[in-house]
C-alpha cells in the first residue's frame, strides 16, 4: 500500500483464544497461550507501520467470572509475560503502561506491573498500554471521583487526565473473532474511533491480517460527527 493513512492510537480486543483452542482440539490454556505469544510479534510490526499507541484488552474486571482453574492459569501467564517476554518490548524501545484496577491482582502480579512500568517509561519508541483488570465504565466513575477530590472544574479536553493513563482517542478498535461488540473497552477515548471485526481468532491475527485491516481503515472516510 501507498500513501496509507496510519492510525496514531489503535486498540486491539484480543478476543478468540478459547475458540480457537476448541476448533484445534486442544486445551483451553493452549488458546491463552497462542495467544499471549501473538502480542510481541504482532505489537512490534504495528509499531514498525508508524503507529504511535497500542491499547490492548489483557483482561477485564469480568474476567474473573471465569472459572478459578482458568483464572488463576491466566494470572500465571500474566506474571509470566510481563516478567520474561516484555524484555523484547523494552529492547524494541516501546514504553508500557497499564490500565485498570490494582484490586483483586496479587503481589506477585502487582510487583511485574510496577517493575516493567518503571523499566520502560523512559522509552519513546510507542506506548503499549495493557488494559489489566479493566471496565471502561469504572474508569470513568473512577475520574470523575478524582475529580470531585481534587475540587477542580472539568470539561473534554481535560477530563483524560484524570482516567488511569492520559491517552489520545482511539482511532481504530479491532476485535477478532468476529464478534460486534466493545465489551465496555476504553468507553471515553472510543466515541470517534472506526471499528472492524475480522472473522479472525487473536492467535491468527498475523501481520497479514494486520495489513489487511490496515487496508480498510484506509478505505474509511473518517467524518468525526460532520457532513
Amino acid at each position: 500500500m501507498n500513501n496509507i493513512i496510519v492510525p496514531n492510537h489503535i486498540g486491539i480486543i484480543m478476543d478468540g483464544n478459547r475458540r480457537w483452542a476448541k476448533e484445534k482440539k486442544k486445551k483451553t490454556i493452549e488458546g491463552h497461550l497462542a495467544g499471549a505469544n501473538r502480542i510481541i510479534s504482532l505489537a512490534k510490526y504495528i509499531f514498525d507501520k508508524g503507529v504511535k499507541y497500542l491499547s490492548i484488552y489483557a483482561f477485564s474486571t469480568e474476567n474473573f467470572n471465569r472459572s478459578a482453574e482458568e483464572v488463576s492459569y491466566l494470572m500465571g501467564l500474566i506474571i509470566k509475560f510481563f516478567n520474561e517476554r516484555v524484555n523484547e518490548l523494552h529492547d524494541y524501545n516501546i514504553k508500557i503502561v497499564v490500565s485498570g484496577l490494582r484490586d483483586n491482582l496479587s503481589k506477585e502480579v502487582l510487583k511485574c506491573i510496577d517493575n516493567v512500568v518503571d523499566l520502560t517509561k523512559d522509552n519513546t519508541g510507542g506506548v503499549l498500554n495493557v488494559c489489566l483488570n479493566y471496565g471502561g465504565r469504572r474508569e470513568i466513575v473512577d475520574a470523575v471521583n478524582k475529580i470531585k477530590e481534587a475540587n477542580v472544574s472539568i470539561t473534554e479536553e481535560t477530563f483524560g487526565k484524570y482516567l488511569y493513563n492520559d491517552l489520545p482517542d482511539l482511532d481504530y478498535v479491532i476485535r477478532t473473532s468476529g464478534e460486534e461488540r466493545i465489551s465496555n473497552f476504553m468507553l471515553w477515548q472510543i466515541s470517534y474511533a472506526e471499528f472492524y471485526f475480522p472473522k479472525v481468532y487473536f492467535p491468527d491475527f498475523d501481520e497479514k491480517e494486520f495489513d489487511k485491516a490496515l487496508e480498510i481503515y484506509n478505505n474509511r472516510n473518517r467524518r468525526f460527527g460532520g457532513n
